[in-house]
């Protein structure tokens, strides 16, 4: 631990000491992971109403681009000085892993939501940082931890049991499904590591305005092409309102905590901390959707989070260990 002098007063960056649990990090981390984990229910729910996922997600994004849009010109204008990090080296790889995390990564994930129950789907995704593990690994100098290794082979045991139970009883859409919301954990993971860089340069608020906006952009640019603008002008108002909780409580609130999570304790941290997530998933879905829950969901769900919980607590370690 860092020696300091008593007269000195600490910053909030050099209270952050090897050694010492960021609880507001892990706070920011874990009310991210829950509230991203209604994303898949008030998905569900809109399906129902037989809105597209390009439409959805497209709905998703026309309630938080203008919430993205007025955070940012506050941010511009409490702190001028940011002005001068806005170049074209800093702003356009911000956009580029924004529009890898929240438009490559989200739509993967709501075409396989119209194939796999929402909680399948949260169990799936809910690997990702066995992928942020490996992805460090590979491509940015991490060491790897063999460790890790079984409490990975515990989750994607769990998986299998849930996967086996679906491919016996609702094998429709499955193998489509589970690829897809195994591509939106991947290209996640992936941009868990680059959004951590471009925090570094730009700060977490203006990285998530600019990453968000580019998605958003991109999002609804889709579906206009695909689906055109008739369908919007038939919508019920629930399904706008379907679109307000996806844009408030699915997108722009666990965008910010999230990033604000990663830079504090780190992508590999973050992404550990989203045990929460599946289980709020799995309740929505039985309660709200009707989904079924079966001692095979309770068996695989355990061990996915077993699994989770075993990574979590072993990365922790060996990160200790190191310091």
């Amino acid at each position: 631990m860092f020696t300091r002098s008593p007269a000195k007063p600490q910053s909030p960056q050099e209270a952050l000491i090897p050694g010492r649990i960021d609880l507001v990090g892990y706070g920011f981390a874990i009310a991210g992971a829950a509230l991203f984990s209604t994303k898949g229910i008030f998905a569900k729910l809109a399906y129902a109403q037989h809105v597209s996922a390009e439409a959805t997600l497209a709905l998703r994004m026309l309630v938080a681009l203008p919430v993205y849009l007025a955070i940012l010109v506050s941010l511009l204008r409490r702190n001028p000085q940011l002005l001068a990090r806005l170049t074209p080296r800093q702003v356009l790889p911000a956009m580029a892993v924004g529009a890898l995390g929240y438009f490559v990564s989200s739509y993967l994930d709501f075409a396989g939501l119209a194939h796999v129950t929402a909680q399948y789907e949260r169990l799936v995704l809910f690997t990702y940082p066995f992928f942020v593990l490996l992805f460090g690994v590979w491509f940015f100098g991490d060491r790897m931890n063999w460790a890790l290794v079984p409490a990975m082979a515990l989750s994607y045991g769990g998986l299998l049991i849930i996967f086996g139970w679906n491919l016996a009883v609702q094998p429709e859409g499955l193998l489509t499904g589970t690829a897809l919301v195994l591509g939106s954990a991947v290209t996640f993971a992936f941009y868990q590591h680059l959004a951590k860089r471009r925090m570094a340069v730009l700060g977490a608020g203006l990285f998530t305005c600019i990453g968000m906006s580019t998605a958003a952009v991109l999002a609804i640019g889709q579906s206009l092409v695909l689906d055109g603008v008739g369908p919007y002008l038939a919508y019920q108002p629930q399904v706008w309102a379907l679109g307000l909780m996806l844009g408030i409580f699915g997108t722009v609130l666990p965008s910010f905590l999230l990033n604000a999570g990663i830079s504090r304790i780190g992508a590999r941290a973050t992404s550990a901390t989203g045990s929460l997530g599946p289980i709020v998933t799995i309740a929505l879905a039985v309660v709200v959707l009707g989904e079924a829950f079966t001692p095979f969901h309770a068996l695989g769900t355990a061990l996915v989070m077993a699994g989770a919980i075993l990574f979590a607590r072993t990365d922790n370690r060996a990160r200790a260990a190191n310091r």
